[in-house]
């Protein structure tokens, strides 16, 4: 069995103070897939990462994105959106190491904001990613906002080509693709409580939800969790800071586990560690854990 989480934490320094460790200490995830992890590497608490190795793309805006995936052991294949990434092996200080790159059109434009990572893990069969994708805009409907909106479509064109390139290469080399992190969209009307309201709003726009719909499949991605709870409203991921969303349980779904589908079989169990009250929250986001019995993937 392993136990995988993703976490989207708006800032690994402030969510460590927030009670990061705690969580995860009691979740006993095998992997961690980190965003937004927002800081230098000179700057980054070590304590917060004891107990696992890390590979970690911060990108190269100052306090601002970074990917990051925790393992026990060190992977055996690593891959990003630029060939240089940081390692942090159990006890030692980060050092630069190299890696794959993953090459498209699209996604070199986005090569130096750290969205984008995959590790090979070393005690299974499987390739896992960490992605924060940007927030977009709700261009037309927002003056001013085209810019960013025409940014998040252009990544997205360029994410549908490597999340096929990279199944395929994960499966020839024997294993099973999980895709991680903060996708920036609710799927479906069950992903966020006031979808009504929403319709015109970054995140839920038609075309976004479209193309997660084409990304997604019996026979391609997985969304793990909702095959988990078909029926379900949420579980939701991310609440607003402001007013009363999180005491309302106001929330969006846009934090995801996507997997092939023979590792989505695999998963015997989720959830969201929404915290207890507002003044306990780690981040805008809560982790999401799925537990895979990846014995079921020797054969």
């Amino acid at each position: 069995m392993r136990r995988i989480g993703t976490h989207n934490v708006n800032g690994i320094r402030a969510a460590l103070r927030r009670g990061f460790r705690p969580f995860w200490d009691s979740a006993e995830a095998d992997v961690i897939a980190l965003q937004e992890v927002r800081c230098r590497v000179a700057d980054l608490p070590l304590d917060a990462f004891d107990g696992y190795h890390v590979t970690l793309d911060t990108g190269q805006l100052a306090g601002r994105n970074g990917v990051a995936i925790l393992t026990r052991t060190p992977p055996t294949r690593i891959r990003s959106l630029t060939t240089t990434v940081t390692s942090i092996a159990q006890g030692d200080e980060p050092r630069s190491i190299d890696s794959e790159r993953v090459v498209g059109r699209d996604l070199a434009a986005f090569a130096d904001e750290g969205r984008y990572l995959e590790v090979d893990l070393a005690d299974a069969p499987v390739r896992v990613a960490s992605l924060y994708l940007p927030k977009g805009a709700a261009w037309p409907h927002e003056l001013g906002t085209e810019e960013k909106y025409r940014r998040k479509m252009r990544f997205m064109r360029g994410l549908a080509r490597t999340l096929v390139a990279s199944r395929r290469d994960a499966a020839a080399d024997g294993r099973e693709l999980l895709v991680m992190g903060d996708f920036n969209i609710a799927h479906t009307r069950q992903d966020l409580r006031n979808w009504r309201s929403n319709q015109k709003s970054e995140g839920f726009l038609p075309e976004e939800r479209e193309w997660f719909g084409s990304v997604t499949g019996p026979r391609t991605m997985v969304d793990v969790v909702r095959s988990l709870n078909p029926d379900a409203d949420g579980p939701y991921s991310w609440w607003s800071w402001r007013g009363q969303a999180f005491t309302n349980d106001a929330g969006w779904r846009i934090d995801y586990h996507l997997a092939t589908p023979r590792l989505a079989k695999a998963a015997t169990s989720a959830f969201v560690g929404r915290e207890s009250t507002y003044d306990e929250r780690i981040s805008d986001h809560s982790p999401v854990v799925v537990d895979y019995d990846t014995s079921t993937l020797a054969a």
